[in-house]
Order: C-alpha cells, then sequence, then structure tokens
C-alpha cells in the first residue's frame, strides 16, 4: 500500500477582523465575479458587438443577485427542501454554507434574460459572452471546497498516489475530487471557450457558445460526480447515479439543441 496524503488542514476563514470575517469562498464568488465583469467588458465590445461597456457595469448587480439567489434556491429546492421547509428562515443564512452550483447558473440565466429584455440586447450573443467567463467561477469555487475540506470524494484504490484523508470524511483515503471538477469544471472548460471564442465565425453564431459551455459543464459534472462521494442527506439515486447527475441532464439536451439552431447573424462594428 503507497502512503496516503493528509489533507492540508487550511483555515476557512482567510480574514478575521473582530466579528467581521473573509471567507475563501466568498472571496471565490467575489473574485470570480470581478474578474469576469472586466473580461466580458472586452468580450461585448468584439464583433459583432453585443452591448456597451456601460451596460455590461450596469449587469454587474443582476449577475450577484443571480448567482447568490439562484445558488441558494437551488440548494434548498434541490437538494434539501424538507429541512427548509421545517424551518424556512434558515434560508436566509448563507454563511453556513449551503449553495448549488446549477442553482447559481439558471438564476444567472434569468438575470441575462431579464436584463436583456429592459436594455434590448441580444440575449444569445450576450449570454455567449457570460458563458465564456463562467468556467472561472466554476473552477474557483470547486478550489474553494477544497480548501474548505467539504465536498470530498469516494474511496481511493489503494494504488492511487493522490488519494487523501479528509477532515469528517473518517479514515479512509478518498478521492480529492473537488481538484478533478476545478480542473474539468473550471481549467479544461475555460480553455475550450476560449479557443472557440477567438474565432468571430463562432461569435457571430448567437447561442453557439452558451451551447457549448451548458453541454461542457454538464459533461464534466457528470464525470466528476463519479469520483464525488454524494451528500449525506441524499446518498445515491436510484441506478446509483447522484443528485448533480440528473440536473446535469438536462444542461447537457439544452446545450446541445442551442449549438444545433444556432445561425450566423450579421457582424457590427
Amino acid at each position: 500500500m503507497l502512503p496516503v496524503l493528509l489533507f492540508p488542514q487550511f483555515d476557512p476563514v482567510l480574514v478575521q477582523l473582530g466579528p467581521f470575517a473573509i471567507r475563501w469562498y466568498a472571496l471565490a464568488y467575489i473574485a470570480s465575479l470581478v474578474i469576469g465583469w472586466r473580461l466580458v467588458r472586452r468580450l461585448a465590445a468584439r464583433p459583432p458587438v453585443v452591448a456597451t461597456s456601460l451596460q455590461v457595469d450596469d449587469f454587474l448587480t443582476w449577475a450577484t443577485l443571480g448567482v447568490v439567489i439562484g445558488g441558494r434556491l437551488g440548494y434548498v429546492l434541490f437538494y434539501q427542501p424538507g429541512r427548509f421547509l421545517a424551518a424556512p428562515w434558515q434560508i436566509l443564512q448563507v454563511w453556513q454554507g449551503g449553495m448549488s452550483f446549477h442553482g447559481g447558473m439558471l438564476g444567472v440565466a434569468i438575470a441575462v434574460a431579464w436584463y436583456c429584455r429592459r436594455q434590448h440586447i441580444p440575449l444569445l450573443g450576450f449570454a455567449d459572452r457570460i458563458a465564456m467567463v463562467a468556467p472561472l467561477g466554476l473552477g474557483l469555487g470547486r478550489l474553494a471546497n477544497f480548501i474548505n475540506g467539504e465536498l470530498w470524494g469516494r474511496p481511493a484504490p489503494e494504488w492511487l498516489p493522490w488519494a487523501m484523508i479528509f477532515p469528517g470524511g473518517g479514515p479512509v483515503a478518498r478521492h480529492p475530487s473537488q481538484l478533478y471538477q476545478a480542473l474539468l469544471e473550471g481549467a479544461v472548460l475555460l480553455g475550450v471557450m476560449w479557443l472557440l471564442g477567438r474565432s468571430e465565425n463562432i461569435r457571430c453564431r448567437f447561442g453557439l457558445l452558451t451551447g457549448v459551455f451548458l453541454a461542457g459543464y454538464a459533461i464534466a459534472r457528470i464525470v466528476g460526480e463519479l469520483f464525488r462521494q454524494p451528500d449525506v442527506f441524499l446518498g445515491f439515486l436510484v441506478g446509483g447515479v447522484t443528485m448533480g447527475q440528473v440536473l446535469s441532464v438536462p444542461m447537457l439536451l439544452a446545450g446541445i439543441w442551442l449549438m444545433t439552431r444556432a445561425r450566423p447573424v450579421r457582424s457590427t462594428t
């Protein structure tokens, strides 16, 4: 048997000033929103132009609300509805953890649709620009999961050299699945999106990049879930699948539909 790694015991709190604390998880959200905002400002100005810099600036507030509200309500509805129905005031206690990536993406999708309609912005063209930076937030979020020592993986085989023992995960060496998902959902998907987004021909096909993101994330999540330990309050569903895999299937189908229907639009500068 090879020796296993022990979780490095990161402090989940980055800065503590009296009662005020900044956690790594919150920093991941803040960093992804701020960096994503700056990148979308540049992307929206590339031909075909889909929005002004001022419109992108204004959307930052909408995106923040979509991520936070959607992520929290998604966790409540998809993962622990019974618990929060019994104590609905706990829905507001976001500092205690409990966010859903699927819910967050749904919240952002609603925010994009609402904002684009109000501002008369091409919906799928603007969504494509958001999709190009979305993997950044997913990757940072998974790294924050790892730092927090949460959402660890399934038991690993004895020969795996990077198997790790997590606090709260018992004495069993496990897959560091948070890092697998950070790589697939974050780095790999981000690279694919930016490689495709460099082509004006692809950017002109409104909805294509959004479809690639949805399908790409769904595939990455389904694969990542093969190594991740299901939440203890849910466990495996029928057939041994997980809730994360089930929620990814509609995203995969929506992504394929968007890619097949994407048609070129006239480029404007």
